[in-house]
């Protein structure tokens, strides 16, 4: 039963991915499984919750591999070193369900839209304490935390639109070329010199 479960996602997953969540049908995702369109239900009440579970396990995921990361970082650097490894290597190497998770949030019942966004920002906000923590201690550059958290994570995440596994280089060299990039980026702050000090240097000024 759960095998079957299992099957039903990760059709559903290839066919997101590929057509998107609106051009596809119960139909199609059931012929993928080779079963009846019926037995669809047995396992999820529609195509909306099938969604639902796709992006929330994704997330779940993706949180996992954070708090991971950082409970086995030992200070500032290697906590902000981890948290990016972690997101980039995740969208890399899941690159079907952070797409959907990115493009199919319309597809959502406001009540699921409400959670998914919940857990988004309980993942940026760790993200941002990450960040903030470090203008603290000044292992980087003051600035707007809350942005530079955005900005992070969207570099990041839009690797998932160019990366082939078969490419140039693996995942993880790549995680190793980000990790450099934003650890650069955080130290030397970009800041602009124009601006009063003690708005630069508030780290949680929204």
């Amino acid at each position: 039963m759960a095998s079957m479960k299992h099957t039903i996602t990760d059709v559903a997953i290839d066919l997101f991915f590929k057509k998107g969540y609106f051009a596809t049908s119960i139909s199609e995702i059931a012929r993928g499984c080779g079963i009846r369109k019926a037995s669809i239900y047995y396992h999820f009440a529609g195509k909306e919750e099938l969604l639902f579970t796709i992006m929330q396990t994704t997330m779940k995921d993706l949180m996992a591999g954070l708090q991971a990361g950082l409970a086995a970082a030992d200070n500032t650097e290697s906590r902000m070193r981890a948290a990016v490894r972690n997101h980039i290597r995740f969208h890399l190497e899941r690159q079907k369900e952070t797409f959907i998770a990115s493009s199919e949030l319309r597809g959502l019942t406001p009540e699921h839209l409400e959670s998914v966004v919940a857990q988004r920002d309980e993942y940026e906000h760790i993200f941002q304490n990450v960040i903030g923590k470090g203008m603290e201690a000044g292992v980087f550059a003051c600035n707007d935390a809350k942005v530079i958290s955005y900005a992070i994570l969207t570099l990041c995440t839009a690797g998932a639109a160019w990366y082939r596994p078969d490419g140039r280089l693996s995942a993880d060299a790549i995680a190793e070329i980000y990790e450099g990039f934003v650890l650069r980026g955080l130290k030397s702050g970009g800041r602009d010199t124009n601006r009063p000090a003690e708005l630069v240097c508030d780290p949680w000024p929204i």
